[in-house]
């Protein structure tokens, strides 16, 4: 007789214990899905100002605004090109050498890779300056980002071929398109932050660091 509530408490226990389950109590939370981005217009670093501070998020032509840290940005094998046998694009590496480039001339079957900040007013920061600065990059090879003019001639913006950090300045509500080069194929893990000074008491700002995920795509 003594057994029989021992085996109808343990029976109890057991279905209270399914059913927290069932609900998810205590369950790890799951990670969001990632969105895959691979083609269309894509603001990398898209700088926006609220409640006293920066936030920055990517921006794609038809998903909006997007979270970093939910996004994957992916470099088709179409960008798979070698090094110009030129001494201005050293930069890149050995001439011959592969590199995959995301072009500032829009290629429909690629990404079309920016930087903006369209969303800021005129007037809020000092000269209406805005510096965007790569603060690091993790991956299987090196990140350049640069410009060319209209006879081919480079620009660099950042290389952590030399070593970061590295800076450019972007005036407010501007937008900029420019040359993504990734010496190797792979994951790249890419952070940036902005700063600027503030019209109203001089007082300079800077995001929290925000870190960008490309893959690079051999084949």
């Amino acid at each position: 007789m003594n057994g029989e509530p021992m085996r109808l408490l343990t029976r109890g226990a057991a279905l209270a214990g399914a059913l927290v389950l069932g609900l998810g109590v205590g369950a790890p939370a799951q990670a969001a899905p990632l969105v895959t981005l691979d083609k269309g217009h894509v603001d990398v670093v898209d700088v926006e100002y609220a409640d006293g501070g920066f936030e920055l998020h990517i921006h794609h032509e038809t998903q909006g605004e997007l979270d970093p840290a939910e996004t994957l940005l992916r470099v088709l094998p179409k960008a798979k090109t070698t090094v110009p046998d030129d001494p201005a694009y050293a930069f890149l590496g050995a001439a011959g050498r592969p590199v995959w480039i995301l072009p500032q001339v829009e290629d429909p079957d690629l990404l079309f890779a920016g930087l903006s900040t369209e969303e800021l007013e005129a007037g809020v920061f000092a000269g209406d300056q805005v510096a965007v600065t790569l603060c690091g990059v993790s991956g299987p090879g090196k990140l350049s980002v640069f410009t060319t003019d209209a006879v081919g001639s480079p620009s660099v913006v950042f290389n952590s071929r030399d070593g970061l950090p590295d800076t450019t300045t972007l005036s407010a509500g501007t937008h900029k398109h420019v040359n993504w080069a990734f010496t190797a194929a792979g994951t790249y893990r890419v952070t940036f932050h902005v700063s600027a000074r503030l019209s109203a008491n001089n007082q300079v700002i800077t995001s929290e660091p925000t870190t960008v995920t490309f893959k690079v795509l051999n084949s």
